[in-house]
């Protein structure tokens, strides 16, 4: 049986040690939605939700996200992040807003949690901002749609739809 990662030899939690890994350029991104009502894109689109301009703020949510993350999953690694962008596309025949986030950093661990948490918070913040409106709007499909960098090299999702 393989060792896991996670655990010493005597079971208990550690966060694995990268210290003879090679700095490399690694680049994740992120995908996933959240299926709202027409009223909830009718008032995106138009600028006038009450709480505020959703998408700026989900955005700015989502990259704030990308940098908390190792202060929310157990034993992830902090990361130098250089680039994290959050893209929004509003899929107005299906109700569904689609996020997209990006993360970049020059290290020794990837950034795929990083990007998957920004995605996250986004659709979160979108519907924390659009609650009042719809509760029963459902967030869908996250998941890492390509990376690279590392030893692993370049990953993408084939079943994935960006």
């Amino acid at each position: 049986m393989d060792k896991f990662t996670h655990l010493d030899e005597h079971g208990n939690a550690i966060m694995v040690d990268v210290s003879n890994k090679n700095i490399t350029n690694r680049e994740a991104i992120a995908i996933g939605y959240i299926k709202v009502n027409s009223e909830i894109i009718k008032q995106i689109k138009d600028g006038n939700n009450k709480k505020g301009d959703v998408l700026a703020a989900s955005r700015i949510a989502g990259i704030m996200a990308t940098k908390k993350n190792y202060e929310l999953i157990p034993l992830c690694h902090p990361l130098l992040i250089t680039k994290a962008t959050i893209d929004f596309e509003i899929k107005e025949d299906k109700n569904e807003i689609h996020s997209k986030c990006t993360v970049v950093c020059d290290g020794k661990t990837g950034v795929e949690m990083e990007a998957l948490m920004g995605v996250s918070v986004s659709l979160l913040t979108i519907y924390d901002m659009c609650k009042a409106i719809d509760k029963t709007m459902t967030i869908n499909d996250i998941m890492l749609y390509k990376k690279s960098g590392g030893a692993s090299g370049v990953f993408i999702n084939e079943s994935a739809k960006e």
